[in-house]
């Protein structure tokens, strides 16, 4: 049992790995839209991406598909700015955007983000567990450090929105330009 939450345990700390911090910022532009109220749309957003980066783990660990660690080194930090470009058009349009295609987007980048660490999942392989049940454990422990991430980001959001009275499209708008301002010189940095 001690191994299962060794798992829970490195998923929940992938997360929250501040060397790691592209998994946080897509997080955090994900999140950004949303208030208090909008969190049920959110938790279906943040479990796409965690069903996309488990899909993605166990295609690589069965060896189904094999993807370009460049590109995908790459693809990282375009999906996060993706997102917090998409945040600047939509600033307007505050919270879920009740769009299949943004459901559809967030599973797909969750995909490219799982492939970033496929390789660091052969550690885990070598725990004496069931594929299967470490994946399990694995995407457990990542959801829950989603989901803690996400309810900080609408606490933040509403303290900063309803505490300090400010305007929620200035709030996206600047948050947003700020991530993008992070990944701009990764992306061209990574360009293949």
């Amino acid at each position: 049992m001690s191994d299962f939450w060794l798992l829970i345990e490195l998923g929940f700390s992938h997360v929250w790995d501040l060397q790691g911090y592209d998994h946080l910022l897509f997080l955090v532009a994900l999140c950004l839209p949303f208030s208090s109220r909008q969190w049920k749309p959110l938790l279906w957003l943040i479990t796409c991406f965690t069903i996309g980066h488990s899909l993605s783990l166990i295609f690589a660990s069965l060896e189904v598909v094999a993807v370009s660690s460049i590109w995908i080194e790459f693809l990282i930090p375009v999906s996060i700015a993706a997102t917090a470009v998409y945040n600047l058009i939509y600033a307007k349009a505050v919270g879920f955007r009740n769009n299949q295609l943004v459901m559809w987007v967030t599973l797909f980048f969750g995909l490219v983000h799982g492939f970033g660490f496929a390789g660091y999942f052969e550690l885990i392989r070598d725990l004496e567990q069931p594929l299967w049940s470490s994946l399990l454990f694995f995407a457990f422990g990542i959801e829950s450090a989603q989901i803690v991430l996400g309810t900080l980001m609408l606490l933040l959001s509403y303290v900063v929105l309803n505490v300090f009275n400010r305007n929620r499209r200035n709030w996206i708008l600047v948050l947003s330009s700020v991530i993008i301002g992070i990944l701009l010189p990764i992306i061209i940095e990574r360009w293949p």
